[in-house]
C-alpha cells in the first residue's frame, strides 16, 4: 500500500505574543490507501483543527502535510481549488447540499466541473446510488430527504470523482441513531469494496468503531492509537475503544 496522507511534526497556533493557545502540538502520522481511520478527542482537544488543516480550510503554524505526494502547504489559488475538486472529498455534519438543486445535480456538479461526459456522470452516478440505496431520491431536492438520505447523498457527493483522500467531520452528528448506522455502514461499505482512503473525526465511540484505526487527540498531542485487531469483532473493538476515552478524558460524556 501506498502512503495517501503524511502528517509531519504539525502545529498549530492561535493568538498572538502573549497569549498564544497550541491547538496543535508536534502531531505525526500516516494514512496509507485503503484505510478507514477515526480521529477521537474531547471538544477543544485539536482534532478539528487538525482536519482543517488536513483539508485545507486552514494552515499550519509549522511542519508539513502531504496528501498524494503532494504538500499542500504553499498551495494557492487555482492550483489549491484544482487540488481540493481532485484529490479530496468532503462529508459534513450539516451535509452541505444545494437546496436548488436535485440530489443527481449535487451529485454531478463536480464530474460536471471536471467537463466529464453526460453518459459517464449518469453511468456513475447510477452505480453509486446503487450502492449506496439512493436511486429513489436521484431527482428530489435535499427538503425532500430525510436526514439520513442527505447524508449519503453528501457521501456519494464525496466519492463520485475518486479522491484520494475523503474526510468526513462528525458525520452522523445530525442524525438519529437508525441514520447514523446505515450512514456508517455505507462508509465501511465504501472504503472495502471502492478501496476508499477514509479520515473521519467524531467524539463518539459507536462511530468510530467502525474505523480500522484510531488516532486519540488530547491537548493537541496524539496520546494514544489503536488497531482493530483481523477477527475482532466492532463490539469487542468499540469496548476496547471506550476503555481508552476512560482513560483520556475522564468524563466519558464529553467523547460519547
Amino acid at each position: 500500500m501506498s502512503k495517501i496522507l503524511e502528517v509531519i511534526n504539525a502545529e498549530k497556533y492561535y493568538g498572538e505574543k502573549g497569549n498564544i493557545t497550541k491547538a496543535l502540538d508536534d502531531v505525526s502520522f500516516n494514512v496509507e490507501e485503503g484505510e478507514f481511520i477515526g480521529i477521537m478527542g474531547a471538544s477543544g482537544s485539536g482534532k478539528t483543527t487538525l482536519l482543517n488543516c488536513i483539508s485545507t480550510i486552514d494552515r499550519l503554524s509549522a511542519g508539513k502535510v502531504i496528501i498524494n505526494g503532494v504538500s499542500i502547504n504553499n498551495l494557492k489559488g487555482k492550483k489549491l481549488d484544482a487540488f481540493r475538486r481532485d484529490e479530496l472529498g468532503f462529508i459534513f455534519q450539516d451535509f452541505n447540499l444545494l437546496d436548488t438543486m436535485t440530489a443527481y445535480e449535487n451529485i454531478s456538479l463536480a464530474l460536471s466541473i471536471q467537463k466529464k461526459k453526460h453518459s459517464e456522470i449518469d453511468a456513475k452516478i447510477n452505480a453509486i446510488a446503487d450502492t449506496l440505496g439512493i436511486r429513489e431520491v436521484l431527482n428530489k431536492y435535499p427538503y425532500h430527504m430525510s436526514g439520513g438520505q442527505k447524508q449519503r447523498v453528501a457521501a456519494a457527493r464525496a466519492v463520485i470523482t475518486e479522491p484520494k483522500l475523503i474526510l468526513a467531520d462528525e458525520p452522523t452528528g445530525a442524525l438519529d441513531s437508525k441514520s447514523s448506522r446505515a450512514l456508517l455502514e455505507s462508509l465501511d461499505m465504501m472504503n472495502r469494496e471502492l478501496r476508499s482512503t477514509i479520515l473521519m473525526v467524531t467524539h463518539d465511540a459507536f462511530s468510530a468503531s467502525y474505523a480500522s484505526r484510531i488516532i486519540f487527540i488530547k491537548d493537541g498531542k496524539i496520546f494514544n492509537e489503536m488497531v482493530r485487531s483481523e477477527g475482532e469483532s466492532r463490539k469487542e473493538f468499540f469496548g476496547r475503544i471506550i476503555d481508552v476515552t476512560t482513560v483520556l478524558g475522564g468524563d466519558l460524556s464529553e467523547l460519547i
